[in-house]
């Protein structure tokens, strides 16, 4: 049970904590009348140490344009109402709300994985995107630099690679991208969901102003490394207005392509999201949930291949011209170079390159 408290919680996404689907135990707040204190209180961030045995996953999922991804960290500071990686919380043992955004797991041995899997004799490079799951320049990159561990391991095989972020921490690593897009190996993707700040806020309560994320793309572009706009997730009645704005303000920075998504609310997700715009939005929560509803077959959840992602009916059908005319208006004429995959070299192609 979410928590039921009428104040909306500042500075987070989650309005509590929920439910974990593998857990016998339950938050329950049945009688608020009789607590001294609030129900949360100063909620805090921990971070987790977890030492897996390998750190490429791979997935054959026909919605996804990825093969490969490495996760340097698990749950994200950033708070974002709209998450799906939210619900992989719940296989560490915690849960998809207010956990989530508290209780990182982060991964130290990262790129020493990452340089073993490399040197496996049989592997065969794929472009790797960083953050297929959270993001790699959340606010704990800035103390551990696991992400950028992980580009000198990528840029010393040669190696392509994709990232995905909404932080302008992304900027640090300036060096190792530009060594990177010299041998045509990296794509950028920044997300931008809104530039209307009051609602960023809400909805990414702990990320970088869309202005600040449009300057990231400007300063990408100045380097020329290709860089793309995610305009996701698109939530009908809530961004879905801003759509050739956000197009029209990327290209006018220097990005050379965009791409979108429609919100999606499955597993807890669907129960995180109607707490928090029931609070946030009062007044528009219900029009809101009816025309995401409308998108997704008349569900919040929604797991069906080829449309979980992009929707359908009459509602994303008009989100998908928006978009494809605010493109062809802003971005005609523009195209993210292909990453390159013959230059990769591992310890087992240099030895036998001798022979």
């Amino acid at each position: 049970m979410l928590n039921n408290e009428e104040s909306y919680l500042k500075g987070r996404g989650a309005q509590g904590n929920i439910n974990n689907k593998f857990q016998n135990l339950k938050y329950s707040l049945e009688h608020i009348e009789g607590l001294d204190e609030p129900f949360i209180d100063e909620i805090k961030t921990e971070f987790i140490k977890e030492y897996p045995k390998k750190i490429i996953s791979e997935s054959n999922s026909p919605d996804l344009s990825f093969v490969a991804s490495v996760n340097p960290y698990h749950g994200c500071e950033h708070g974002c109402i709209y998450c799906y990686a939210r619900n992989s919380h719940e296989y560490w043992g915690f849960d998809a709300g207010l956990d989530f955004e508290s209780k990182i797991i982060i991964k130290p041995d990262a790129a020493k994985l990452l340089e073993q899997q490399l040197n496996k004799p049989n592997y065969q490079p794929k472009v790797i995107l960083l953050s297929g799951n959270t993001d790699c320049y959340q606010p704990a990159e800035r103390k551990f630099k696991i992400t950028r561990s992980l580009l000198e391991v990528l840029l010393k095989y040669k190696h392509p690679v994709s990232i995905i972020t909404k932080n302008n921490l992304i900027l640090r690593d300036l060096d190792l991208l530009q060594e990177l897009n010299k041998h045509d190996l990296l794509h950028v993707n920044i997300s931008i969901t809104s530039l209307n700040e009051d609602l960023r806020l809400k909805l990414e309560p702990r990320t970088v102003t869309g202005k600040g994320r449009l300057k990231v793309v400007e300063t990408l572009a100045k380097y020329d490394i290709p860089v793309r706009v995610m305009v996701a997730p698109i939530i009908p009645g809530l961004n879905s207005h801003e759509i050739t704005d956000i197009v029209k303000a990327a290209a006018s920075h220097g990005a050379q392509a965009a791409a979108f998504t429609i919100v999606r609310l499955n597993g807890a997700i669907a129960h995180i999201f109607t707490d928090w715009i029931e609070k946030a939005f009062p007044d528009a929560a219900q029009k809101v949930l009816h025309q995401i509803q409308a998108c997704h077959a008349g569900k919040l959840n929604d797991t069906r291949w080829g449309k979980r992602i992009s929707g359908d009916g009459i509602e994303a059908q008009a989100i998908h011209q928006l978009f494809n005319l605010a493109v062809k208006k802003y971005l005609t004429g523009r195209s993210m170079k292909i990453q390159r995959l013959d230059l990769f070299r591992n310890d087992f192609n240099r030895q036998t390159s001798l022979f």
